[in-house]
């Protein structure tokens, strides 16, 4: 017989998170194995825009990550062609260059110790947004994870080439994990690349059914407390390694060369 029919929402819960944490298994992947399967991911997911956008993860060196190399595709990725550079954008390891608007994401980690990963891309949806110069709404529980947690830049400034452009978007984003460029697109962040790599495709998504929503009718907002309630519920490093751990195995169906 039912034992939990009459218990409480805040028990089941944390009943519910308790039973993940036995449950889910932890993931294997490397740090540039993660990378490069959420470069497959994002370009399986519309965010492939030729040679735009960066991916970066902390290395085990202080002050260094790897990225993609320059010149090629987020569909090009694998572990074995990433970069590893430093704060100057200085190649410590790998063939090749940086994008050299990875600066600003210098600016980023100096500012959130709390990030390891960050991702910046211009996917269609995001993009038609930020030429509303129009913030992202969040009114359904599926992209709740953005709820209070996505800030906006209204105003462009520029290429993310000088070191201007790293004081503006790390002060933009703040303490939030997404930002919502003005005519640029999008950059979310993470303590984990699981992390960065969801919020990633959950922001084009998010993006995509406020513009459907918009053409409809008037977007009708949630109530704050839910919207927080729903928040929470999602942003868990267990759910964001079944997550990601989904969109890997989708991701490898279709390009099973980006682990080598």
């Amino acid at each position: 017989m039912a034992e939990t029919l009459t218990t409480g929402k805040t028990e089941l819960v944390a009943l519910a998170h308790a039973r993940m944490q036995q449950t889910l298994p932890e993931l294997s992947w490397t740090t540039r194995e993660k990378l490069a399967l959420s470069c497959r991911i994002l370009f399986d997911n519309g965010h492939d825009s030729g040679l735009s956008g960066q991916i970066t993860a902390r290395a085990e060196t202080p002050g260094s990550y790897y990225t993609q190399r320059f010149g090629l595709g987020f569909d090009e990725i694998t572990a074995s062609n990433l970069v590893h550079v430093d704060e100057d954008l200085n190649v410590l390891g790998g063939e090749g260059m940086p994008n050299p608007a990875n600066r600003f994401h210098s600016w980023i980690y100096r500012a959130r110790p709390d990030v390891n990963c960050i991702i910046h891309t211009h996917p269609l949806h995001v993009s038609a947004l930020s030429m509303l110069e129009a913030p992202l709404v969040i009114s359904h529980m599926d992209t709740c994870p953005l709820f209070e947690d996505c800030a906006f830049l209204a105003k462009w400034p520029g290429i993310p080439v000088g070191n201007e452009e790293g004081a503006i978007i790390s002060a933009a984003l703040g303490d939030k994990r997404a930002v919502l460029l003005a005519h640029h697109g999008q950059l979310v962040t993470g303590a984990t690349v699981e992390e960065a790599c969801n919020l990633a495709v959950l922001i084009e998504r998010a993006a995509k059914i406020q513009l459907m929503a918009m053409a409809a009718g008037a977007i009708q907002a949630i109530p704050e407390v839910l919207g927080r309630e729903a928040h929470d519920w999602i942003s868990t490093r267990k759910r964001d390694q079944a997550t990601f751990a989904y969109y890997a195995r989708r991701a490898l169906r279709q390009h099973s060369d980006c682990l080598r």
